[in-house]
């Protein structure tokens, strides 16, 4: 049984995981930087341990820091969160030799699916789609145009051990592989310690359609419908929606089975993410995510059910609570990501926030860990709140993001909640003519 769990994250992933174990009664422990010491997450658990300089290399990426401050406050459980050693299988395994209980899949797992070539080759063993492209990792320029050649151009590099849209080169013909080749190699080096890219057919206008998993130790596995996350910015979601126009009934019940079925196959446990390239009525495995995700909340809203809660309990030996049968979704939910940067150039925005006003009424729901003389760091991810809003339907619940963004007010650091508006405000958006290349489209209209 878990009693007192370490989230070893910041922000709002970090005070979320807290609220929940608060529910369940469990006691907490913040780990934080220095450059956290103010921070939301450490006020409101039972414990808190500072874990190293503000630089998250020695800090919220410092294991033996983590493990140390889990045995001295008594934690028998970590929460990873999403982002630093949440898909770290090293982490997995050190915590249970330490016999700390990891709530998230077993290690084997998170190695098996962290390989992007391995998983591929996992989902293609078992009958579901892929997309063509290389068999695995590419030693050369030489052998990556001549796998492009045969599947045809335009064509995507993509890191084997990436994710967050990192080592991430498109190629329209083949005088562009060899600086992409390159480039992508390199930035897989520096995000991930391994240079390894592998190919694949790059989709001009495809939707990206996502899959929540949950599995539980006692062999049960169910999927809870989809997240529409088409609206992205250099493969950085935005904003994410749930359910998607694109996806019917028969759909959701193919994708969800295959999604399933990849699950089986990797004997998954706990809150995972099956993503999917959607084109027309075609859908193409492209990765898993072995964590929850930062879009948890829109599949919450339209399901009535906690998955982070869902988390601990299944990390601690229960089973799924979500009931047997087909599973409807209820009404419709879109979130949308508020970073602290600039909305036109992109450009992260740090510093205090002096006016912090929160947007109310039916349907509105805000995760944040930050408040009024709050100060932004810079040496993190610029998210700093998540707006959600639901509705009976899509219209409805479009509405109700319009009416919360123009309410949501933080002042003293530019945020993306004027690039929020000018989208909902887009009739593509309305009409939902949704595809991964919305923001390319959209950028050049304004």
């Amino acid at each position: 049984m878990i009693s007192k769990v370490l989230i070893a994250n910041r922000g709002e992933i970090a005070l979320r995981v807290i609220l929940a174990c608060k529910e369940l009664g469990l006691k907490t422990v913040a780990v934080h930087s220095e450059a956290d010491r103010d921070a939301l997450h450490v006020r409101y658990a039972d414990d808190d341990v500072c874990i190293g300089p503000a630089v998250s290399r020695q800090s919220y990426l410092n294991i033996s820091s983590i493990i140390a401050a889990a045995e001295i406050t008594g934690a028998d459980a970590v929460h990873p969160g999403y982002g630093f050693l949440s898909e770290n299988p090293h982490f997995a395994e050190i915590l249970d030799e330490c016999r700390l209980t990891f709530i998230g899949p077993r290690a084997a797992t998170i190695r098996l699916m962290g390989d992007k070539a391995a998983a591929r080759d996992t989902v293609k063993k078992i009958g579901v789609p892929i997309l063509p492209g290389s068999d695995g990792p590419l030693s050369t320029v030489e052998e990556a145009a001549g796998v492009a050649r045969v599947i045809g151009f335009p064509v995507i590099l993509k890191a084997a051990a990436g994710g967050g849209g990192r080592g991430m080169r498109i190629c329209w013909q083949e005088s562009d592989l060899e600086t992409a080749f390159h480039a992508a190699r390199n930035e897989a080096e520096r995000a991930f310690g391994v240079a390894d890219v592998y190919l694949e057919k790059y989709l001009e206008r495809p939707r990206h359609v996502e899959i929540q998993i949950f599995g539980d130790t006692h062999g049960r596995i169910v999927h809870l419908g989809e997240r529409e996350c088409s609206i992205q910015r250099r493969h950085q979601k935005l904003i994410e929606e749930s359910p998607s126009v694109a996806v019917d009934a028969d759909l959701r019940r193919r994708m969800g089975d295959a999604a399933i079925r990849i699950a089986q196959a990797v004997n998954y446990v706990n809150a995972g993410t099956i993503e999917f390239l959607l084109d027309g009525e075609n859908f193409y495995f492209m990765e898993m995510n072995t964590r929850i995700q930062v879009e948890h909340p829109v599949t919450e809203a339209v399901t009535s059910i906690d998955l982070v809660k869902e988390q601990i309990l299944v990390a601690g030996g229960a089973p799924l609570s979500v009931p047997e049968g087909v599973f409807h979704l209820r009404g419709h939910a879109i979130e949308f990501r508020i970073n602290a940067e600039d909305p036109v150039t992109f450009a992260p925005n740090p510093g205090k926030i002096t006016a912090f006003h929160l947007p109310g009424g039916p349907g509105v729901r805000v995760d944040t860990a930050v408040y009024r003389d709050y100060v932004v760091p810079p040496h993190y991810d610029s998210l700093i709140a998540k707006l959600i809003v639901h509705g009976k339907d899509r219209a409805e619940a479009i509405a109700r993001g319009k009416r919360a963004l123009e309410l949501f007010t933080i002042e003293g650091v530019k945020t993306s909640i004027p690039l929020h508006r000018a989208i909902l405000a887009d009739p593509r958006f309305a009409s939902g003519d949704l595809s991964t290349r919305f923001m390319e489209e959209f950028s050049r209209n304004q």
